[in-house]
Formats: structure tokens, C-alpha cells, sequence
């Protein structure tokens, strides 16, 4: 291919010769043309540079939510490219056709021959490396041409401008070492090629700066704030990391050393994070309560409340992200407990020491995990711990669809509805009287959910209605929009009825209210569920982890359900809200008696989840015992 691209370039060159009878000349003709006729994809990479940097705002943003998890940072940005048809390799596009078209000048230079060869008082036949002396200047001349380029594009590309200064020192790195390369071993006419297209590079880019001009398209004040915001996640995060005591390194090492000391363990649970405890205390503490059995309890968290709950048969380790790879790696134990998805795909991987280690994912919710987790995000786990029929169905459809090996599916339930409902049901509930009903409203956090999509349409239907209404926004949407809630307040501060919560300390406000009204939290169903009222969806735009949920032919928790415990409007509709406020405290589909069956027919073992997932690893660790 490239000996083909040779001869039509040395037939182009003949033609540029004819015009201009001079063999440096008719070179510089030619780069000219070839930036012309090159000049489409110039255009096109210029309109593809700038949709990536009206991104960078929303990157930034995904960085700072996301700091340190490489692969949320990667999957936001990907659902990001998509949203907005960004195609990142079509930036590759110039540099491939450039090499293309330099390999295809070598070979035609090779074919252009002419009696006289030499400009400038250099023959352009000849290779520097082989003939030296005053020739060293080839390749200093391209180098130097190839570092004013890339100097001027770090100062003025729409792209290159607002890359970090080691990617703008790498690719000048690169482009310079490569000038040189060419100018010392080819010969001095393709040198003399590859310096005016550094040149005319120069000028090209101060032309589309002009015709397209970078700040018509561009926020570079939302720029400059998403940057300000990630730099100061990131000075946070600096100087959380250089607090980090001797101590806690001490900790990290001591316990493990002290994890692989025990030998093989029976079973194992591992926590990302403090808080992440509640979701497996209940079984814990059932096995605790049962049997003599000594449970490991890792955590990458070193403010873990576990810590000050050691006992002989209760042991706690302090196991960093970075270690923890090795530790799994390492792992020799019967069973191992996580509520963390994805294991084989990223860094946590299976037992490199035993095969026969069983892996159970006990979710932190009730939701799809179709729907709500990356594809293929169980597929290494030996046994799941379900909550309800419609997870248990799709996981066997999944199964099915992608010839899996079909798992120990445990119908479970969810501990932490089993907590609430008890707590809720030992309640003074005489708090629940009310002079006319409440409602809260409590949104998600995820993007365009109520609080930035009709907050207002809600507020004035129901304000002006017969309601007391409390806003609760999500804690990490309080930490965030300061400003947005403070405007938000003093909107609607002439309303006696209107109540704007922050202080999440209490729960009380969650079960005294008459009716949540929610988009896509899992707080709809903590609350119909634990207090046999219903809620009011708003049909905001869901937030889906796995795109291809449809090719498994079973409908999602979430979004079944809705239909079951209340009813939905579209966000276009928050105006008739009161409306559909009344509609749920008078009919009959949505009285505690309704709702009631709708718990049991869609969570398992409630009131007794804890038992049956306990019992079973009791039953699981016998068998191995016996093994």
C-alpha cells in the first residue's frame, strides 16, 4: 500500500516540478497541496477539539464526584461522549493520515528524480547521518520547526491549550524527537517536507482560530469554575492523604500480617467504607448469636465503626484499597461476603489460591440489578442474596441470555426494611396527626432529577393546595447547591406550609409524612414499604448503569413497582400535582391494606430476611467443614 502511495506522491511531485522547475520548490508545492487537500479533516478535527472542550466542564465535575474511582470516572465519561456524539478516536485521525502521507513521501521521494537536487545550498537527495558536517542543521532545523509548533499549539489549540502541561510536554517530547529522527535518517528533502508542514500547520491553526473561532462555542467561565472545583477535591484530597498518621500505616500492615497469621478462615466479609456495616449486622450478628463460628471483617475504611466492636469470634482488619488487590488475590477462605459488584472485571479478582472459595454479593438495596449495576456485574459470584422475585427472574434470564453457569440464588429479602418496619411499627405514632396532610418531597441526586427539573411546578401546585410540604433534598445535593437551596428558601418563605430541610440527624420526617413524592431514589421504597403509604414518582430521566438492560425480557424492579405503590406523572405535569397528591389518600389501591400485599408479593422473608441469609452460610460453612 504504502509503495502504491509512493508512486502517485512521486507523479504529484513530477506535477509540482513542472510548475515549479526547482526540486525544493516543487516540495513546498506540494505540502501546500497536501494541506489543502487535507484541509476537510483539519476542519473536522477543529469542530471535534471544541465539542470536547465544552465537555471538560461536565468531566471536571464527574472527576470531582468521583475522585480516585477510575471506573465510575470512566463510565460517566462515557455515558457523557454518547450524550453528547463525541468520538474521541477521530482526534487520531490527523496524526494517521500525517504518518501515512510522511511514509508515502519517503517512498516517492525515492521514485523523483531530477539532474539537479540541491536548495538552499543543501542537496536534498542526500541522508545527514551519512554525510554530516553542515548537514547536522537538517534535522536541527526540523526539530526546531517542530517545537515552535507544538509551542504555539499548547498556547492557542482550542484542545492542546487546556491539557495538563505533561500531556503538552509529552507531545512536544514526541514531535520533536521524531523531527529529529527524520532529519538525521531520511533524506534532507523529506526533512525539508516535514519543516513546512510544520510551518503551515502553524498558520492553518491561526486560520480555523478565526473561521471558527473557539470561544463562539465555548463557556469558558463554567470552564474555569468546574476547574476550580475540581482543584480544590483535589487539594482536599491531598491533604487528607498527607494526614495520614504513621499510625494508620502501622494499622494497615500490622492487620495484614496479622489476617494471613490466621490461615484458612471460614468466612469473610469485606466493606468499602464505614457505614457500609448495616447491611451485613444483622446476619452478623444472628451468627454470632447461633453458632462459634469467627467472622473476618475487612474494611477499607480506617474511621470504620466496626473497629469498636472487636470480639474473640468478631475480627476486624484495616486493609487499604491498594492492599486489598493482594489480599483478595491471597484470599484463603470458605466464603467470602461483599456487597461490591464487579468482581473478576476490575481490580478486586476471585482467589488465585483457591478455586473453590464461594462468593457471595449480598446488594446494599432492593433495585434491579440488571437495571442498576454494570452488565455482567455478577457474573463471578458464586451465590446472590435476592430481595425479590422479579432480581431472582432476571438473574436467571441473564444466565440464560449469556450461557452462564446458573448461581445459588437465596431468597433473602432486605434486612434494612425488616429494621425499619420494626422501628416504624414501635413508634409513638402521635406525631402523625396532622391539621391536613404532608407531604415530602425527597429526590434523588442523579442528573435532572426534581430539584433541578420542577421543583417549582410541584411547590406552587401543592402550596396552593390544602398541604403542608417538606423538601428534603439528597445530602450530597445540600453540599453542593448551597446557593440553589438558599434561593429556593427565600422563593418560598411567604409560605406558612412550606418547610426546607437539611438537617438529615432524624428520621421522623421520612414516616410521619402522609405521601413521598420522589423520580428515581430508593427511598420510595424504604418508605412504602416500612409505613404502608405511597408515593408519587416523578418521571424524570432514569438513571440506568447498564444501557442493554433490555435484552433481558424482565421488567426492573424499579420501574415495575412504581405502579404498585403509587402512581407517576411526568415532570411536564408537576403542576396538577396536588391532584395526584389526593388521588393517592383517597383510593383504595393505595390504602396500607393494598400496600401491605404489595410488600408481600414483592419482598422476601420480611421480618426474618436476616435468619434466612445467616442460616444459609451456616449451612454452606458445615458443608465445607465436612469437606
Amino acid at each position: 500500500m504504502i509503495a502504491f502511495i509512493g508512486k502517485a506522491f512521486a507523479i504529484l511531485l513530477a506535477d509540482c516540478y513542472k510548475i515549479i522547475p526547482d526540486y525544493g520548490l516543487s516540495i513546498v508545492l506540494f505540502t501546500l497541496l497536501s494541506k489543502v487537500i487535507l484541509l476537510p479533516i483539519s476542519v473536522m478535527v477543529q469542530y471535534n477539539s471544541i465539542k470536547m472542550v465544552k465537555m471538560y466542564p461536565d468531566m471536571n465535575r464527574i472527576k470531582a464526584k468521583y475522585f480516585g474511582n477510575k471506573d465510575m470516572i470512566s463510565e460517566e465519561n462515557y455515558k457523557l461522549y454518547q450524550k453528547e456524539k463525541y468520538h474521541p478516536m477521530l482526534d487520531l485521525v490527523p496524526v494517521i493520515v500525517q504518518l501515512i502521507v510522511l511514509m508515502g513521501v519517503v517512498e516517492g521521494l525515492k521514485h523523483f528524480n531530477v539532474t539537479d537536487s540541491v536548495f538552499c545550498g543543501f542537496d536534498l537527495s542526500l541522508i545527514p547521518s551519512k554525510v554530516m558536517g553542515r548537514y547536522i542543521l537538517v534535522p536541527v532545523i526540523a526539530a526546531v520547526s517542530a517545537w515552535v509548533m507544538c509551542y504555539i499549539q499548547n498556547k492557542v489549540n482550542v484542545l492542546q491549550s487546556e491539557q495538563s502541561k505533561a500531556n503538552q510536554y509529552t507531545t512536544m517530547g514526541i514531535s520533536v524527537g521524531l523531527s529529529l529522527y527524520l532529519g538525521f535518517f531520511v533524506t534532507a528533502g523529506v526533512a525539508l517536507y516535514w519543516t513546512i508542514g510544520n510551518i503551515l500547520a502553524v498558520v492553518q491553526l491561526f486560520a480555523l482560530n478565526v473561521c471558527i473561532n473557539p470561544k463562539n462555542h465555548i463557556n469558558y467561565e463554567a470552564l474555569r469554575e468546574s476547574r476550580s472545583e475540581l482543584n480544590q477535591v483535589i487539594a482536599t484530597q491531598s491533604a487528607v492523604k498527607s494526614k495520614q498518621s504513621q499510625e494508620e500505616k502501622d494499622k494497615e500492615k500490622q492487620d495484614y500480617k496479622k489476617f494471613f497469621k490466621y490461615g484458612t478462615k471460614q468466612v469473610v466479609f469485606y466493606s468499602e467504607k464505614n457505614g457500609f456495616y448495616k447491611y451485613f449486622k444483622d446476619v452478623i450478628e444472628y451468627i454470632l448469636g447461633k453458632t462459634d463460628i469467627v467472622i473476618h471483617y475487612v474494611t477499607s475504611d480506617i474511621n470504620d465503626e466496626v473497629f469498636a466492636m472487636t470480639s474473640e469470634n468478631f475480627r476486624t482488619y484495616y486493609i487499604g484499597e491498594n492492599k486489598l488487590i493482594v489480599l483478595m488475590m491471597k484470599m484463603d477462605a470458605d466464603m467470602v461476603v461483599m456487597t461490591m459488584p464487579d468482581l473478576q472485571k476490575y481490580q478486586i479478582k476471585r482467589s488465585l489460591v483457591r478455586n473453590d472459595t464461594e462468593y457471595v454479593y449480598m446488594d446494599h438495596g432492593i433495585n434491579s440489578l440488571n437495571m442498576m449495576l454494570r452488565k455482567h456485574a455478577i457474573d463471578y459470584f458464586d451465590t446472590v442474596f435476592v430481595a425479590n422475585e422479579l432480581v431472582y427472574n432476571e438473574i436467571r434470564a441473564q444466565e440464560k441470555k449469556y450461557e452462564l453457569s446458573e448461581k445459588n440464588l437465596v431468597k433473602y429479602g432486605y434486612c434494612l426494611i425488616d429494621n425499619m418496619i420494626k422501628a416504624y411499627e414501635e413508634a409513638d405514632k402521635t406525631t402523625e396527626m396532622h391539621d391536613k396532610p404532608t407531604v415530602l418531597i425527597g429526590p434523588s441526586w442523579q442528573p435532572d432529577n426534581i430539584m433541578d427539573s420542577c421543583i417549582d411546578g410541584l411547590l406552587s401546585s401543592l402550596l396552593n393546595s390544602d398541604f403542608d410540604v417538606i423538601v428534603r433534598p439528597h445530602p450530597q445535593y445540600v453540599r453542593h447547591n448551597e446557593q440553589r437551596l438558599k434561593e429556593l428558601r427565600g422563593r418560598y418563605s411567604k409560605y406558612e406550609n412550606f418547610t426546607l430541610q437539611t438537617d438529615f440527624s432524624s428520621n421522623s420526617t421520612v414516616y410521619d409524612a402522609d405521601i413521598m413524592i420522589t423520580d428515581w431514589s430508593g427511598i420510595a421504597y424504604e418508605y412504602s414499604f416500612t409505613t404502608l403509604k405511597p408515593t408519587l414518582f416523578v418521571d424524570t430521566p432514569m438513571k440506568v448503569m447498564n444501557p442493554d438492560y433490555k435484552e433481558i425480557d424482565v421488567v426492573p424492579f424499579d420501574i415495575e413497582i412504581r405502579n404498585k405503590i403509587g402512581i407517576s406523572i411526568l415532570p411536564e405535569d408537576c403542576n396538577k400535582a396536588a391532584d395526584s397528591a389526593g388521588r393517592l389518600l383517597t383510593e383504595s389501591d393505595f390504602s396500607p391494606e393494598s400496600l401491605r400485599n404489595v410488600r408481600e408479593q414483592y419482598l422476601y422473608n420480611i421480618g426474618s430476611s436476616a435468619e434466612v441469609g445467616a442460616r444459609y452460610i451456616i449451612k454452606r460453612l458445615i458443608e465445607y467443614s465436612k469437606m
